[in-house]
């Protein structure tokens, strides 16, 4: 072996790549950060312009330091001048680009720049590439028309308008994504009919006015996400779409839901709030009663039913709300193999020994968290807590959930105690006679605190699964048990 050592440090490796290769290596940052590269040496001048991927950002470009934070950004802010150098920078790069194929074109502008640019910008590539663009001026009515676009983003727009004269079309776009934009239904259903292939549908922060429906055939996947600061619900919602297999959603319920056809529906997640003014009527109906009132303070009964054939579906804590005090009778779920739910300290779990006693097929069931208000809870199937007589029966006598897991089990506010969340567990124990697996992710730090829950568990006198196995998980040690027969044997004797 030669005796002389490969020295490599001052070596220059990136600069020996090909160009092709420098360039894609740069599409993965903004175009601001690729052009100082240009500054290395005489090859690298250009090669920032000859990337598929552009990303131009005013804030960067101007104001490095400078984050505008806004909770509605459709506000119009006090105008300044068109920042010229920004202009003339994007102008430039879009020449040198003009003979590249490209992947994707993104533009986002914090300052205040002339309409009039951002529409030559956008007419320059539109049929070249995949565009998001976030700005706050009318766009060109050429936009909604073309041959070649595959996926358009849209943001922080006052009022999406469309040209009443020209139809829209958009046959080969895929991906739609709006963002920030208030929309009137008319606009809305004109702009998904000219998307004749679209599969993918985000509307982030979005407003209609009045009612708002979502018809399309080919959609595959559908993200609903409107901002908590609206607190008023729809006239009404419609959703026609026969081929959709993933939904997100989260709003305030309508007042009602006209269509909701989900029929290829397979992964859901729900976020549906009831308004301020609705929880209020609750909450007094319930001070008069002293128990959960029969009648309703709004109705999400029809767009729940809409979703019954779900596999996968995860609820948010604002959605057992809904269910308790905006749903009659709560829908059966022939078909759900795995529930997600996620708990907070201020709600209750009045709806969910419903909910599970009409989900029959269920294998899988995650709490994110084991937090609940305290309410109810010594009544017949009131509460999946541990009633206060033994001979009480519960919902999870007969459930056929084999795989539970916790999610952020340790996790305490206020007053919660962690033995209380023991002793949660331990009447799951109890009480599911099919379970196959119990997985506690145990939000601690310490290994001991691991070994005692483990062992608290383990050893529980009674349990009613014969084949349980059990597992603590923190973020440095795990632990898995069987629990033993005897114990088993001795619970099966009791029974």
């Amino acid at each position: 072996m030669s005796s002389k050592k490969l020295n490599l440090g001052s070596r220059d490796h990136i600069s020996d790549l090909p160009d092709c290769l420098i360039s894609h290596i740069l599409s993965f940052v903004s175009t601001k950060e690729a052009a100082s590269t240009s500054v290395l040496a005489k090859r690298w001048r250009y090669l920032f312009a000859l990337t598929s991927n552009l990303d131009f950002n005013d804030s960067i470009y101007l104001n490095p330091n400078q984050k505008t934070v806004t909770t509605f950004p459709w506000i119009a802010r006090k105008k300044s001048k068109t920042p010229r150098s920004f202009v003339d920078f994007v102008d430039r790069v879009l020449v040198l680009n003009q003979n590249v194929p490209l992947h994707r074109f993104s533009l986002k502008c914090e300052d205040v720049i002339h309409p009039a640019f951002i529409i030559r910008w956008l007419l320059k590539v539109m049929e070249r590439v995949n565009i998001s663009s976030e700005m706050g001026c009318p766009l060109p009515s050429e936009m909604f028309c073309s041959e070649s676009l595959v996926r358009l983003k849209l943001g922080i727009i006052d009022v999406l308008t469309i040209n009443k004269e020209r139809d829209v079309s958009l046959p080969k776009v895929k991906t739609l994504c709006l963002d920030y934009i208030m929309v009137k239904n008319s606009v809305f259903a004109k702009l998904l009919s000219g998307c004749h292939a679209l599969e993918e549908l985000v509307l982030n922060m979005f407003e209609v006015e009045g009612s708002c429906s979502v018809s399309h055939n080919t959609l595959k996947r559908l993200v609903v996400s409107r901002s908590i600061t609206f607190d008023e619900n729809h006239e009404s919602v419609s959703f026609d779409t026969p081929n959709l297999v993933y939904l997100e959603y989260s709003d305030t319920i309508a007042n009602s839901y006209p269509k909701v056809e989900f029929n290829s529906l397979v992964e859901a997640s729900l976020n549906l709030r009831m308004t301020s003014d609705q929880i209020v009527e609750a909450i007094s109906n319930e001070d008069i009663d002293r128990s959960t009132p029969e009648e309703m303070v709004g109705n999400a009964t029809h767009f729940l039913m809409g979703i019954c054939n779900v596999q996968i579906l995860r609820l948010s804590y604002n959605t057992l709300l809904v269910l308790t005090y905006c749903c009659k009778p709560i829908p059966k779920f022939s078909n759900l193999i795995h529930l997600t739910i996620q708990t907070v300290p201020d709600a209750a779990w009045e709806s969910l020994p419903a909910l599970l006693k009409n989900c029959p097929k269920l294998e899988t069931l995650v709490f994110e968290g084991l937090h609940h208000k305290i309410k109810n809870c010594g009544e017949e199937d009131m509460c999946l807590c541990k009633p206060w007589e033994e001979d009480i029966p519960t919902c999870l006598s007969s459930s056929p959930v084999k795989v539970l897991k916790i999610l952020k089990f340790g996790e305490i506010f206020g007053d919660e105690d962690i033995e209380e969340q023991i002793k949660q567990v331990q009447h799951f124990l109890e009480t599911m006679p099919n379970l196959e697996q119990l997985v506690l992710y145990y939000d601690t730090s310490f290994d001991e605190d691991v070994n005692i829950v483990s062992a608290q568990l383990q050893w529980h006198p009674r349990v009613a699964s014969p084949k349980c196995k059990i597992s603590v998980i923190s973020d440095s040690l795990f632990l898995s048990s069987t629990v033993p027969c005897s114990v088993v044997s001795k619970w099966g004797r009791l029974l």
